[in-house]
């Protein structure tokens, strides 16, 4: 399983909640909206923040001269 995979079934979920909002463009930003967006904005920044990690522990382990 890919450490992008949570990361795309949040981005889906947002797509799904847009497209609601557009047909009913009336119903404004709700504060369930908002903290869902929050939430997914955390959980990239810690899905970055493993890959980076595990980026950096591989480069390191890359042994020179």
């Amino acid at each position: 399983m890919s450490e992008l995979t949570p990361l795309k079934a949040m981005f889906d979920g947002l797509k799904a909640r847009l497209a609601a909002l557009r047909e009913n463009p009336e119903s404004g930003m709700t504060t369930e909206y908002v903290i869902v967006v929050a939430l997914m904005a955390a959980a990239a920044i810690a899905i970055v923040a493993i890959i980076v990690a595990k980026v950096t522990a591989k480069a390191n382990a890359i042994q020179t001269g």
